[in-house]
């Protein structure tokens, strides 16, 4: 689990620990990635764009400034990282991962409890989006998960789907679960994770799905992309105008915004005994258990941990077989 790494406090695991040890020297059971390309998550990169101004140069001695006196990507304000991209250099007789050295590879865990160390300054990188190339080392523990890269896509988009492949496979279980077909709300419909889970929706078996987005450019993007049955224009944040923007309630509501207060619009959009998937990491789960308290909703509200057996593999072949889903990550790149 990674404990010989937390440097402070004592007693934790990685991801909670304020400092960890990127010591590239490797336990029996560890391995470590020569780093390639770090992925910001987009709650985290969203709140530094913000915090400076969108000043790249700003936003990049930040990361730089995060991953030195924490020893690994953990953005103090959203508690989020992301993930990254490298190759195997050196694997411990322990591990039990299976991977080799020279393998090219994807980290699905948070950079928030993986041990980094960037050597590079990260001067290829101009601080204006989520992907930042990088030169440094990165330790993965016996518990840590990681996909070898597929050959037939671009480095850059196999990290955008992997980076939110949780959302598709958790959005695939809990609508195939019901005993009639549901009816699906993504909130954040036309970004990554939001587009993965209208496809996955879909796939399971979905009564009806309607993507709800923030501005004209991004309904014309996800009308075009054919991915939802319906497109409705709302700010996420107003609970009045989602509800009013979706209608009659839905069964399922998977929020993937990346911005604070998006809790209760919701609560209101799901339907009693409906389920409320939350994947954003800019989420408060005591506004999402209060306000659903408050309004006296019978929902069901999960928390998307971005684990899913077989999710790498579940997103990637969604980017494959939908055209509309690719149009839309590629059109992010």
């Amino acid at each position: 689990m990674g404990l010989r790494r937390v440097l402070e406090p004592p007693g934790v695991l990685p991801q909670a620990a304020h400092r960890l040890d990127a010591d590239p020297a490797i336990g029996p059971d560890e391995v470590r990635i020569a780093v390639e390309r770090l992925n910001l998550d987009a709650a985290s990169y969203r709140q530094l764009h913000t915090a400076h101004g969108g000043d790249g140069a700003a936003i990049r001695d930040e990361v730089l400034r995060i991953v030195r006196e924490r020893g690994k990507m953990h953005n103090p304000v959203t508690g989020s990282g992301g993930m990254l991209v490298g190759t195997v250099e050196e694997v411990g007789p322990e591990s039990p991962l299976g991977l080799r050295p020279g393998d090219r590879v994807a980290t699905l865990v948070s950079l928030t409890l993986t041990p980094l160390a960037i050597t590079d300054g990260l001067a290829r990188w101009d601080g204006l989006s989520e992907q930042v190339p990088a030169e440094g080392h990165a330790i993965l523990f016996a518990r840590s998960i990681a996909a070898v890269l597929p050959d037939d896509l671009p480095v850059p988009l196999a990290l955008a789907v992997m980076d939110v492949c949780g959302a598709p496979a958790l959005t695939h279980r809990v609508v195939s679960g019901f005993a009639a077909p549901p009816t699906v709300a993504v909130l954040g419909a036309a970004g990554k994770s939001g587009s993965l889970a209208l496809a996955a929706a879909r796939r399971a078996g979905a009564a009806a799905t309607v993507g709800l987005v923030p501005s004209e450019d991004e309904r014309r993007r996800l009308e075009a992309s054919g991915l939802a049955d319906r497109v409705v224009l709302a700010d996420a944040r107003d609970p009045v105008a989602v509800a009013a923007a979706l209608g009659d309630p839905v069964d399922v509501t998977v929020v993937c915004v990346d911005v604070p207060g998006c809790e209760h619009g919701a609560v209101l959009a799901t339907a009693p005994g409906g389920t409320v998937v939350f994947f954003s990491m800019a989420t408060s789960f005591p506004a999402a258990a209060l306000g659903a308290e408050g309004l006296a909703a019978d929902v069901t509200m999960l928390i998307g941990n971005g684990y899913v057996p077989g999710h790498a593999e579940t997103a990637l072949n969604l980017l494959r077989s939908e055209p509309g889903v690719r149009a839309l990550f590629e059109g992010r790149l």
